[in-house]
């Protein structure tokens, strides 16, 4: 191997094989789970998950998350009833047999799960002057997902199901955690054991929408535009 070759070869910070391959099962495995098991969460690995969360990457460092943890049964009791609520009026939206599927659908394990864990974003943190905040708005929002995603990767590695539920109001929300006006409800999450995780997802299984392949997602330099073949 020629001097001039070895610096120009890119540094090899790769993982190792094993370690790689548990990062790509974590994804290829994580699903949106509705049902649990009543097993508690014990403090140590539930503080694992949150670390990792806390350490998703934000535009500009804004870090704009904030996590609520939710195990108060009254609390949780409340939330259900406001999502039957809104999965009732939801299910008004679709017709026919499409209906039927909805209303046969589990949405939600609030009452379930042993923890809930509302996820926020204060688009205020560190002040207005925040790298890239002043151009994109929405990169607040983006970095709190990222948060999400980050959290329920690192519940999925410790044998940990995540449910997002995404049928109520962020007014609800703000009234019943006494959420400050400013502050955005993000996402709401179930945690907790499951007796299993689908090889499939569920609305993938039941062919609600179908999955899209990846030749399907790509452009090349511009929309609509398929790169060469291969």
């Amino acid at each position: 191997m020629s001097q001039s070759f070895k610096e120009n070869q890119a540094p090899d910070y790769s993982f190792s094989n094993e370690k790689r391959q548990g990062v790509y099962e974590a994804i290829a495995l994580r699903r949106d789970i509705r049902s649990f098991l009543p097993n508690p969460i014990p403090d140590e690995k539930l503080g694992r998950i949150l670390e990792a969360a806390n350490m998703a990457p934000s535009v500009g460092f804004m870090q704009p998350w904030d996590f609520i943890i939710v195990k108060d049964f009254d609390t949780r009791n409340k939330l259900h009833a406001h999502v039957d609520s809104e999965r009732r009026h939801a299910a008004d939206g679709f017709e026919g047999k499409r209906k039927e599927s909805y209303s046969s659908l589990k949405l939600e394990g609030i009452l379930d799960a042993p923890v809930n864990i509302l996820v926020t974003c204060d688009p205020s943190r560190f002040g207005p002057s925040v790298i890239g905040r002043n151009t994109i708005r929405e990169t607040d929002v983006f970095s709190a997902v990222c948060a999400v995603q980050n959290l329920w990767l690192a519940a999925r590695a410790e044998g940990i199901g995540v449910g997002w539920v995404s049928i109520l109001k962020n007014e609800f929300l703000r009234h019943i955690f006494h959420i400050p006006a400013h502050i955005i409800p993000v996402a709401y999450l179930c945690v907790g054991y499951t007796e299993d995780f689908d090889d499939t997802p569920l609305l993938q299984k039941i062919g609600w929408l179908p999955k899209r392949e990846l030749d399907e997602t790509i452009h090349s330099e511009e929309w609509g535009k398929k790169p060469a073949a291969g």
